[in-house]
């Protein structure tokens, strides 16, 4: 049954850590950035999140582009024109109304509130908003 749902409503994410990569990272897009390390200096208060991954654990790093432009809904997939138009909803483009990005990443290693990473297209001090263990049976295409 549809409702009268307000989508005008806002809510609050706060930042659970940033994305911490080597001057000129950010000149560089897509597989290349992802091929760079990378680290996430977490907030020390959430440390203890961290109990069970280790080097070697995927995780999905889910941040905040909030450097993207959130009104853009169609785009030319990878900024080529010769690509046709999408919606942003049909394509991974940071354009969006909510720019939450999700990407797999490999961690490397964990220094206290630090994680070593790879794989991460997130550039330099991105918001990190929440991280999860890759688990096959949710991230994998649903099959009935």
């Amino acid at each position: 049954m549809m409702g009268d749902y307000d989508f005008e409503q806002a809510f609050m994410l706060r930042p659970i850590g940033y994305v911490d990569r080597d001057e000129g990272d950010d000149e560089l897009r897509g597989p290349e950035l992802r091929a760079r390390p990378a680290r996430i200096v977490l907030d020390p208060k959430v440390r203890d999140g961290l109990l069970g991954l280790e080097p070697g654990s995927d995780v999905l790093v889910l941040c905040f582009f909030d450097r993207s432009d959130r009104e853009v809904l169609q785009v030319h997939p990878m900024g080529e024109t010769d690509n046709p138009l999408r919606g942003v909803f049909a394509t991974r483009s940071p354009a969006r109304p909510n720019p939450v990005a999700v990407t797999s990443a490999r961690i490397e290693g964990i220094e206290g509130n630090v994680l070593h990473i790879v794989g991460l297209d997130a550039l330099d001090e991105t918001p990190v908003v929440d991280l999860k263990s890759l688990a096959e049976a949710f991230d994998a295409p649903f099959e009935a």
